[in-house]
């Protein structure tokens, strides 16, 4: 009970949500050069930033 690493699953599964998260924020930051709807856009700059 002493360790103070994560597990090698804890590991993965961070690893998983931090691939997740970076392709969406590309996904938003390229959509938002093609996106014609201003309230769409809106949204994907919240996204984007947060």
């Amino acid at each position: 009970m002493d360790e103070l690493g994560l597990g090698y699953h804890e590991t993965m599964e961070t690893h998983e949500m931090l691939n997740f998260k970076t392709d969406c924020l590309l996904k938003s930051k390229m959509v938002m050069g093609i996106c014609f709807d201003n309230d769409l856009k809106k949204l994907l700059e919240k996204d984007v930033e947060q």
